[in-house]
């Protein structure tokens, strides 16, 4: 029963996870961990710093 308890947390963490990216991406950030994609358009936004 642990196991099955278990299980479905991971599976939520992992779901909510992808409809977060999912979410981010059809709002139109370029890149998900940055503050400042939506402002910058996701080339020079100091992203990859």
């Amino acid at each position: 029963m642990v196991d099955i308890i278990a299980s479905v947390i991971v599976i939520a963490i992992i779901g909510g996870a992808v409809a977060y990216i999912i979410k981010s991406k059809k709002s139109g950030q370029k890149c998900i961990g940055c503050p400042y994609s939506k402002t910058c358009g996701g080339k020079n936004c100091g992203c990859n710093k």
